[in-house]
């Protein structure tokens, strides 16, 4: 069994709160909360004594605490302002790892033997991110990061050999932290009774394995105060680290976003090559005047191409972005990416069709990333997009383009409701224009709207542009009415038709709202 290395852990609370309002100029005394898709992600401790709690709402938030100043996510901020955090830290105690922005990894033994005991040296550490960085904090010390970084929640030093005692009476929930995505291992568990660490722990490796699979011997493994997994014992070799020379220097962060998306695809394809995933990810710079840069990320789970790159960009923002003491006095001019820590490769790997359905090949999905990332080299970021489907009322309003590389995430709330949406399916083709279309009902006239928005008549036949004379109707759904926003416009109503001839043909056709209205062709469907 691998004994657990004791660590220490400096653990800011509510840190993207705390960085929105730094960064913002908001005093501490007043409650903020920071937002991302209409909920709250993160709130200060003087909105939480409000009432704000995680997931809320936003009307609601407002409505407990009027006063709430209010913040949108940005992780490049959280890191760029965590980084005088980590560099206090790393003054006094070699071997500084950064977990996420708000939490920082030492091991313990060495600092604690030179600065007279753990006590003493949390005490010390304390005051040094008070001092030098201006921000609370709270120290935790155990076994194993898992269990010392929730020592760090409680400010607690936890005895030698006594981590799995500690963990015991706590809440499952606490497998489930924002660097391993845990949600769904822990609902099950919570649905099967076993609310408490110690109560997961009791159950038998074999057993864990067959009802919750690897993942669930990794949480498992953490419940009884191990490591998650053993470190990869093999030195990775050296071509394994990824060095890029930059003329000019690079000194926008900007530019270094769009630079580590291809030097994270490289280093990640490099490890990938000999079945390695990479778990503590060492980032090392030089400038052009000579000084030295570097930090240590750990993650949870092994990186991601996505994930190494954020984790690039996050750093370049705490260097380049700094206060002025901090900041490089020039820009770097050579970077390397060290595999500090790697696993088995297994980690990340899928199945028999490499998460893809029948005929879809993960190597070609793979191939087709790189050929993307090589276009944005040539043509720039703002080069190839994808779509995601997002919130709206019409097919165009829920497309939203992304830049290849970038989150997809959506913006709009999960359950929001959009009334006079279409039903499923949506049309596979949306004109960016529409095109005009004629619709006629059995008698030749033209079917219009009455004033309580429904169809004067059943359509019988559409005329399309460009000839080719008008075509029968064979079926038809709707209509559906979008009413106009609030002191605006876009009020519309919308129907499908399914016309007859080689080949049938399926189409939104929509209505406006206007002085002259007209039909129009606004989608196809396969």
């Amino acid at each position: 069994m691998t004994t657990p290395v004791r660590m220490l852990v400096v653990w800011c609370p509510d840190w993207p709160a705390v960085a929105a309002a730094l960064a913002a100029g908001v005093p501490a005394h007043l409650p903020a909360a920071v937002f991302a898709a209409n909920r709250v992600v993160a709130c200060s401790a003087v909105a939480r004594t409000a009432g704000v709690r995680r997931g809320m709402r936003r009307r609601e938030a407002q409505s407990r605490c009027p006063e709430l100043t209010v913040f949108a996510t940005d992780e490049g901020r959280d890191a760029r302002l965590f980084e005088p955090v980590a560099a206090a830290v790393e003054e006094l105690v070699v071997g500084v790892e950064v977990v996420r922005p708000g939490l920082v990894a030492v091991p313990a033994d060495g600092a604690a033997g030179y600065f007279g005991g753990e006590q003493a040296l949390a005490e010390l550490l304390l005051d040094q991110v008070s001092t030098r960085a201006g921000v609370e904090c709270q120290i935790g010390i155990a076994d194993g990061l898992f269990a010392a970084t929730l020592a760090a929640h409680r400010s607690a030093i936890v005895d030698r050999g006594a981590a799995k005692e500690f963990l015991a009476p706590l809440g499952v929930h606490e497998l489930d932290q924002p660097d391993a995505d845990r949600a769904e291992l822990v609902d099950l568990l919570r649905r099967l009774g076993l609310r408490t660490l110690g109560a997961f722990a009791a159950l038998t490796e074999r057993d864990v394995v067959s009802r919750f699979g690897h993942p669930g011997l990794l949480a498992h493994r953490l419940a009884n105060g191990r490591v998650e997994r053993p470190p990869h014992r093999r030195r990775p070799p050296p071509e394994l680290s990824v060095p890029e020379e930059f003329d000019p220097p690079l000194d926008r962060v900007d530019a270094a976003a769009f630079m580590a998306r291809t030097l994270a695809e490289r280093f990640h394809a490099g490890l990938a090559a000999h079945g390695l995933a990479c778990t503590r990810l060492g980032i090392y710079a030089t400038t052009e005047h000579g000084q030295e840069l570097s930090r240590v990320w750990r993650c949870a789970e092994p990186l991601t191409p996505q994930g190494i790159a954020d984790r690039v960009r996050w750093q370049f923002e705490g260097w380049l972005r700094a206060d002025e003491r901090d900041r490089p006095t020039a820009g770097v001019v050579r970077l390397r990416l060290e595999p500090e820590e790697t696993v088995e490769g297994r980690s990340l790997q899928l199945g028999l069709w490499r998460g893809g359905s029948p005929g879809m090949s993960g190597e070609q999905d793979e191939k087709a990333g790189r050929a993307l990332v090589r276009v944005q080299g040539l043509l720039g970021p703002d080069s190839v997009f994808t779509a995601v489907l997002d919130g709206g009322r019409g097919p165009a309003e829920r497309v939203r383009l992304v830049p290849w590389g970038d989150q997809r995430a959506t913006t709009s709330p999960p359950d929001a409701t959009w009334p006079g949406r279409l039903p499923e399916p949506s049309p596979a083709t949306v004109l960016a224009t529409p095109t005009p279309a004629k619709v006629r009902d059995a008698s030749g006239e033209e079917v219009a709207l009455t004033p309580r928005r429904r169809l004067t008549a059943p359509p019988a036949e559409v005329v399309l542009p460009g000839g080719g004379g008008p075509r029968p109707v064979l079926d038809w759904a709707g209509p559906w009415r979008v009413e106009p926003r609030w002191g605006g416009t876009g009020g519309c109503t919308r129907i499908q038709v399914l016309l007859a001839g080689e080949p049938e043909l399926a189409l939104l056709l929509t209505r406006t709202d206007e002085e002259s209205p007209k039909w129009t062709v606004e989608g196809v469907y396969d």
